[in-house]
Parts: structure tokens; C-alpha cells; sequence
């Protein structure tokens, strides 16, 4: 919305600035991290007086989970407020790709908005029935696959691009669609998983977007593009806002989320940023980089399939319990630990993610 007051400019005084991405990244961070501030300590009251005794606590779960009984859930409606009202701000909104992201992060915040309040009202584990989830999930990511195929160029339209190797691209031709809504619909249901500790999930989904937006940033870039050996993806630089307000958002929430966690982000917020990531991957043709930028959510992932392959074929466990956060829970591990390592670890792989970029 701001973008427009460069129409004020004559190209040397203060509206100037707002042409420029960085300007207004700087500008959305800003305003999500004060969203959050200001707007946290109401929410979280309002969650708490409406909800009553909070999110239900599992009884197979871990001995140190009922210390967490009567905390609020769907804290993720701060992230999603902020990052939203941040991005409708600073954000150019003539640009598609910030249209798609926005879809798939608020229809996915939506589902997972359900959810936490069919557990809350029924104070029961079990929310919206997973196969209902799913298939909304996908069709959600059907429309935002079909949507990013045809704002593409030409030339990368249902494309699969590879890292490393600058000038393999694979022709996934009608398959791209459901292609692309696994990679969404599998960042979603990752990111959930993680959501099992204090500040486990939001860290390293900061840390996933930030790493995300610099390479939107960078393959919306012509000249950034030639020197990089990347393809260009013209327009998604603007995708660097969001980020910086999903950053900015993910912050202001991390404040109230810190241990002893005062509210919980809930499905609002998981699926929602899960859902960002992967739909930013798909935007940027970097589906395969996500997968090294969001390797702890893979892992996590990737726990609880083998978990239940092996258990439904062997009647034992490979893991004390799944996700594996809760495995080292149960090892001994302490909850500050687990959350602080995880944390490295995102922070190594995004690295690594960031250096494919180079690495050609």
C-alpha cells in the first residue's frame, strides 16, 4: 500500500525510498514486531478468559507436559495478524506471488483457526478429523499450484529446478500441480509437528523465511540472477516483505511464547507458517532447498512416518515416542535444551541452503 507514495516522488526526496524492497522489508519487520508488542497482552487475555482451562494436554505425552495445563492456545493469530497487516502495508499488492503466499498462509492459518477450536471446545486432543484436514489442505494448495504455474515465465512454468546444477530444469509438465501441493501441504503438516515446545516451531520457522526471503530477494533480480547462475523468477523479491513481517510477527510472539510459554501458537499458527514456507518455495522454484533450509522439520516429519510404519509392522517402537522432540523428553533431556539445539541445527541448514545458491 505505501509502495504507492513513490507516485509523490520526483525521484530525490523521501518517497523515493518506499521503491525500494529493502526500505520497505525494514518497514514490515518493524510493524509486525510492534503488532506483536502492542497487541499480545490482549490477545493472550482474551484466549485465556475465552477458553478457560486452554489447550488439552495429552495424557501419553510427556510427565513434564501437565505443568503446561490451562495455557492458551491459537497464539497464531498474532503471527498471522501481524505479518498480514504488515505485508497489506508495505508490500506492493500488484504483485501475484505476494497474493498466493497471503492465500495459502491465511486459508491454512484458517483450517488450523478450526481445529484448535474444536479441541478447546471439546477440551479433547482430537480436532477437525485429519483426512478432513488433509483434503482441505490439498486444495487449498491445488489452487495456489495452478495460481504460481501461470504468473511464471514462460520458460519455468511447471519447471523443477535444481540446486547446484544451474541449467537442470525438469519438465514435470501437468505434474508440477500435485507436485507443488505436496511440497505445501507436506511444509504445513512438518511445521505442525515441530509445534510440540516452547518456541520449538517458531525459531526455525524464522529462520527458514528469513533464509527464503534472501533468496526471493535475490532470483527476483536480474542482475543478482546473472552473478548468481540462477534463474529469474521476475517479481518475487517482493516476497522479502512478508518474510520480514512473518519475522518481525515470529518475534513478537517468541516474547510471549518463551518458557514458561504464556500462550501457544496452536494449529493457527503452525499450519499457517508451514504453509507460507512452502508456498514461497514453489514461488521461487527453490521446492528442493526447502527441504535442506527446513531439514528439522523434515526430520520431525520423517519421525513420525517411520514411527508408525514400523509400529504397524513390528508391534514396537524405533523412538520412545514421536515426534522425535518428544524422544529426547523422554531420554532426559530438558525442554530448554532440546528447543536451543534444534534452533543450531536450523541455523547450520539454512547456511547450507543459503550457500547453494552460490555453489553451482
Amino acid at each position: 500500500m505505501l509502495y504507492w507514495l513513490t507516485l509523490l516522488s520526483d525521484g530525490g526526496d523521501v518517497f523515493n525510498l518506499f521503491r525500494y524492497i529493502t526500505f520497505r522489508a525494514g518497514g514490515a519487520f518493524l510493524t509486525a514486531l510492534v503488532f506483536g508488542f502492542l497487541f499480545g497482552p490482549p490477545l493472550i487475555n482474551v484466549l485465556r478468559r475465552s477458553q478457560g482451562k486452554g489447550q488439552p494436554i495429552r495424557s501419553d505425552g510427556p510427565e513434564t507436559h501437565a505443568t503446561k495445563a490451562g495455557t492458551p492456545t491459537m497464539g497464531g493469530l498474532l503471527i498471522v495478524g501481524a505479518l498480514t497487516t504488515s505485508t497489506l502495508l508495505w508490500a506492493r499488492l500488484d504483485n501475484p506471488y505476494v497474493w498466493i503466499v497471503l492465500f495459502v498462509t491465511l486459508a491454512f492459518g484458517a483450517i488450523g483457526f478450526a481445529d484448535d477450536y474444536s479441541k478447546v471446545a471439546r477440551q479433547n486432543v482430537q480436532g477437525v478429523p485429519g483426512k478432513l484436514r488433509l483434503a482441505l489442505g490439498f486444495l487449498i494448495a491445488a489452487v495456489a499450484a495452478v495460481w504460481a504455474a501461470q504468473v511464471h515465465p514462460a520458460e519455468l512454468a511447471n519447471q523443477l529446478a535444481f540446486p547446484i546444477f544451474k541449467d537442470t530444469l525438469l519438465n514435470l509438465g501437468i505434474l508440477f500441480i500435485p507436485f507443488a501441493m505436496i511440497v505445501i501441504v507436506g511444509a504445513a503438516n512438518a511445521v505442525n509437528l515441530t509445534d510440540g515446545l516452547d518456541g520449538l516451531a517458531i525459531m526455525p520457522s524464522m529462520i527458514a523465511a528469513g533464509t527464503l526471503g534472501v533468496i526471493a530477494y535475490a532470483v527476483g533480480r536480474v542482475d543478482f540472477t546473472e552473478y548468481l547462475d540462477v534463474h529469474y523468477v521476475p517479481g518475487t523479491g517482493e516476497i522479502l516483505i512478508f518474510t520480514a513481517g512473518l519475522i518481525g510477527g515470529g518475534l513478537g510472539f517468541l516474547w510471549y511464547n518463551a518458557p514458561p510459554a504464556a500462550v501457544f501458537m496452536g494449529d493457527t499458527g503452525s499450519l499457517a507458517l508451514g504453509g507460507a514456507l512452502g508456498a514461497i518455495a514453489v514461488a521461487t522454484k527453490h521446492e528442493i532447498v526447502l527441504a535442506i533450509v527446513g531439514g528439522l522439520f523434515v526430520v520431525e516429519a520423517l519421525s513420525v512416518i517411520v514411527q508408525v510404519l514400523y509400529f504397524k509392522r513390528t508391534g514396537k517402537r524405533v523412538f520412545l515416542m514421536a515426534p522425535i522432540h518428544h524422544h529426547y523428553e523422554k531420554k532426559g533431556w530438558a525442554e530448554p535444551t532440546i528447543v536451543i539445539r534444534f534452533w543450531i541445527i536450523s541455523l547450520i541448514l539454512a547456511v547450507i541452503g543459503l550457500a547453494t545458491l552460490k555453489v553451482r
